[in-house]
């Protein structure tokens, strides 16, 4: 059954390349992006996990652990690293999960029969610190991910969760946003000091609250 916006992510323990797992646990109080891999020793894979490595300190800043998963075993991905860190320029400094069994991409329903019956697709799974799922992006395996844009919907989905906003299209850090309808026109001075731009009585913008 797929996971839709709003459920809790299912929890699992797993081995990976920094240890036994419990998510639930691992997470804390913090963010998390799960994100998988259809096979290791491919070539897009081994450049998406160079780019998060490179992107860990803007996780971090948003307080977000990532943590990726192939459907391949333990001594496989520790084969893989040292090609990750050579060609990618990189030290991996995130775990990767171990999956032979294909557990948790069955309870995440990372495998897509009709695109490859054996291996995962490039799944994305964003997890708030009420370990509810926020986001939920599918790609085909041949689609390396943009992993900057996976960090703006991250910097959207928590601005909004915070204020009573909405993010406008090609939104990114920094730049006005959205008033929420619900808000009425009189309270928005309370609720939003920085003043608003009245479009339409659906459209008013204001300066990013925080």
């Amino acid at each position: 059954m797929a996971i839709r916006l709003g459920d809790i992510a299912p929890d699992f323990t797993v081995e990976t390349t920094e240890g036994v797992v419990n998510f639930h646990e691992w997470l804390g109080d913090k963010w998390g992006i799960l994100f998988s891999h259809p096979k290791d020793f491919t070539p897009v894979c081994t450049t998406e996990l160079g780019s998060v490595a490179r992107l860990k300190g803007e996780f971090d800043k948003r307080n977000v652990k990532p943590i990726a998963i192939s459907v391949d075993s333990l001594e496989s991905h520790q084969l893989w690293v040292p090609d990750i860190n050579e060609t990618q320029k990189v030290t991996l400094n995130y775990p990767i999960i171990a999956d032979p069994e294909r557990k948790v991409a069955n309870l995440y329903d990372m495998i897509h029969p009709n695109a490859n019956d054996n291996f995962t697709v490039r799944s994305v799974f964003v997890i708030g610190p009420d370990k509810k799922v926020k986001l939920t992006i599918t790609y085909p395996a041949s689609t390396g991910r943009n992993f900057d844009e996976i960090l703006r919907v991250i910097d959207s989905l928590q601005l909004t969760a915070q204020y009573s906003v909405a993010t406008p299209a090609n939104w990114t850090n920094g730049q006005d946003v959205i008033i929420a309808p619900a808000i009425k026109d009189e309270e928005i001075a309370a609720k939003f000091p920085k003043g608003f731009t009245k479009v339409k009585p659906y459209l008013r913008y204001t300066p990013q609250p925080n």
